[in-house]
């Protein structure tokens, strides 16, 4: 983990993107503090190439109705998360107060990152469902173990929340769930066609994971890995895949 343990700055970012002809990108929280939301969107404000952010807010607070209409002025503001897979309830998302905060952001248009394990599916598909018509996206394909195959509870658990057409998935974090230093292209084809064949190409989206990427060999290994996928779809199917489908669902 020593790769990135350290700061990581727009000015780090920018001359990947234009190495691999990437245009813009929306930046994602780490830190589950409103601080981090407002530097965030202070560097967007700054960095034309950040289009959209998703920060954090804390959806059980009691004043959530107040905290979140502060954010109504952050144009490139786009949504919200919250490190699910991190807590120790591992249901949290059906916690009341956390769905009476999610009613606010829905209220308020804004969109939801999800990011959970595959443990945490089951839990999920009930969350989704009561949401219909919110902007909602699995973040990395809900983490799998790639590196053991581990591929039948986790593919059905993606099938579930998959049927429910306002969620979309994020096609990223797929290397760090592998065997960092001797995955192959082959190890994450069968994951990669559950996801294309539950979602379909209108409701998936690239997502870049970095610079956590980094611990598995970094931005051009893990580009491969899509690019080398997604080279199979049409011209059109790329582009929604690639952007288009981002603009969309993050309204940017």
């Amino acid at each position: 983990m020593s790769v990135i343990q350290r700061d990581f700055m727009p000015a780090d970012l920018k001359p990947i993107l234009d190495k691999y002809g990437i245009d813009g990108c929306v930046v994602v929280q780490v830190d589950q503090s409103e601080a981090e939301t407002e530097f965030m969107h202070s560097l967007a404000l700054e960095n034309d190439f950040i289009k959209g952010v998703v920060g954090w807010i804390d959806l059980r607070a009691e004043d959530m109705g107040k905290r979140i209409e502060k954010y109504l002025s952050y144009v490139k503001l786009k949504g919200f998360r919250h490190v699910l897979q991190g807590e120790a309830d591992r249901a949290l998302m059906l916690n009341p107060q956390f769905m009476n905060g999610m009613r606010m952001l829905k209220r308020h248009d804004f969109a939801y990152d999800i990011l959970i394990f595959p443990d945490q599916l089951g839990y999920t598909c009930q969350f989704v469902k009561m949401f219909d018509g919110h902007r909602l996206v699995i973040d990395h394909i809900a983490k799998p173990d790639i590196k053991n195959k581990n591929i039948e509870k986790w593919e059905k658990g993606i099938r579930s929340v998959a049927q429910y057409e306002n969620v979309y998935c994020k096609v990223s974090g797929m290397i760090t769930e592998a065997d960092w230093q001797n995955w192959v292209l082959a190890d994450f084809t069968p994951y990669m066609d559950v996801i294309f064949d539950a979602f379909g190409t209108k409701r998936v989206m690239f997502g870049s994971d970095w610079p956590v990427c980094n611990v598995a060999g970094g931005y051009q290994q893990m580009l491969s890995v899509v690019k080398n996928y997604t080279s199979k779809l049409s011209a059109d199917e790329q582009a929604d895949f690639w952007g288009g489908n981002a603009v969309e669902f993050y309204k940017l």
